[in-house]
């Protein structure tokens, strides 16, 4: 999702608060590319689904054009020639910008063809497989959303919106008011462009309507529907539609089914399955839920005292999920070496006593977490906070021999070759060969 449409802080309480996931402290707020872990769906069958594709207004409207096209030259650009348009918007009692959408989709998904300045019918059937309609569904889907950068829905606030906004109503099952979704397009639009006083007022008078419009075209599109108690919700086949594109762009929207998987594993079995990137965030939440925070907390901690930096990675990422309530084990973890930092760190975020960590404690962190990377795989290994790259990299790179970590070789080396920025590589070599340096001397010393 390429614009910045709603804060992304207020998207993921939003989420936790669908998901039943404590909400993350203002440390935690995740950054603009940070990937959303959405609440599982139960989906609408395939079959179910592909049914209600040729009824959706601008598939069936697409199928028309089509009938209605038969073979006949094209105008400049691709279009239909300016009055055999209008004769078929009249026909089909379509606008001219929803002409222009039905005719993008209809060329673009196969339906027709242009060839040589000649329209016809295309390679395309509606007679298809459920799989086949749900892959034509996706891509009328892709088509509509790509049109949101040439002025889809008419306002150019809400096509700035579109992506995050469908996304806020895909986490909220019950629907949105469109108050609240108004709100939010404000409060973000404020945020990202600072308009000045007055065009903010003169945005935020005509928004209500251009919202209302937009809904409106969403709704023609197969995408949204009011629900009973007049919110906005997606339809089964936008949920479908939507989670595509969520995974597409690399969030976590799972299925149920997805979730239930891994909801009565094992402590030692998830924290596995996190590190080989079988499972995402969503396997988190769905596994805390069958278990006290302080249960949860005790076996995760046991498994990571002793583990190797992936599997405290793993553990890391589920712990920032649990609050004060599992207190009494981390507090308990202050009393192992190679939990301690994070114990501290745990507590600390949480406004609760901790002990102060000192900078060799923060860089120890570090290269624990570059450690973890080369352990994990997949969501687990994004979740981690790696040092930003640049002067305080070089600066923490100089640091890493002296704090003791077990594989502080291991993580210069994988600088040294790894890193595109020279100037970090030459940084990494000659702290690797310290590093070097002081482990023969221990060793030698023993």
């Amino acid at each position: 999702m390429a614009n910045n449409v709603f804060d992304l802080a207020e998207l993921r309480k939003l989420i936790d608060e669908q998901a039943a996931v404590p909400p993350r402290s203002p440390e935690e707020t995740p950054v603009e590319h940070e990937a959303l872990t959405f609440p599982p769906i139960l989906p609408a069958p395939d079959a179910e689904l592909a049914k209600a594709v040729p009824l959706v207004p601008l598939v069936a409207d697409a199928i028309k054009l089509t009938t209605w096209t038969g073979t006949r030259q094209v105008g400049a650009g691709g279009h239909l020639a300016e009055a055999d348009a209008t004769a078929v918007a009249a026909e089909l009692g379509l606008s001219a910008a929803r002409l222009r959408l039905v005719w993008i989709v209809a060329v673009n998904t196969g339906l027709l063809q242009i060839l040589a300045g000649r329209v016809s019918r295309g390679p395309l059937s509606m007679q298809l497989t459920v799989e086949a309609t749900l892959e034509f569904w996706d891509g009328v889907v892709m088509d509509v959303l790509d049109r949101a950068d040439e002025g889809l829905t008419g306002s150019a606030v809400v096509d700035g919106h579109l992506a995050e906004m469908l996304a806020t109503i895909y986490s909220v099952r019950s629907g949105v008011a469109t108050a609240n979704l108004a709100r939010g397009i404000l409060q973000s639009h404020e945020v990202a462009c600072a308009p000045g006083p007055v065009e903010m007022r003169r945005i935020a008078a005509a928004l209500p309507a251009e919202l209302l419009e937009a809904l409106s075209l969403l709704a023609y599109c197969g995408l949204v529907e009011q629900t009973a108690a007049g919110r906005t919700a997606l339809t089964p086949l936008g949920v479908w539609a939507i989670r595509r594109d969520l995974l597409r762009e690399g969030h976590d929207a799972p299925t149920a089914a997805e979730v239930e998987v891994f909801a009565d594993l094992s402590a030692a079995e998830l924290v596995e399955a996190l590190v080989k990137g079988e499972a995402t965030q969503s396997a988190v939440a769905g596994w805390l839920e069958r278990r006290s925070p302080e249960s949860a907390a005790h076996d995760l901690i046991e498994i990571a005292a002793s583990g190797t930096a992936g599997q405290r990675g793993a553990v890391g990422a589920i712990l920032e999920e649990l609050g004060p309530e599992a207190e009494a084990p981390v507090r308990q973890a202050l009393e192992h070496p190679l939990m301690r930092r994070y114990a501290a760190s745990w507590l600390h975020i949480r406004d609760l006593d901790a002990p102060t960590l000192s900078s060799e404690d923060h860089t120890w962190i570090a290269v624990d977490s570059l450690a973890a990377l080369m352990h994990l795989s997949g969501s687990a290994a994004g979740r981690l906070d790696t040092p930003e790259p640049g002067e305080d990299l070089i600066k923490l790179v100089g640091e890493m021999p002296a704090v003791g970590h077990p594989d502080t070789i291991a993580v210069l080396d994988m600088l040294a070759t790894a890193h595109d920025d020279q100037a970090v590589v030459k940084a990494a070599r000659k702290a690797a060969m310290k590093a070097r340096s002081l482990e023969h001397a221990a060793a030698h010393r023993r």
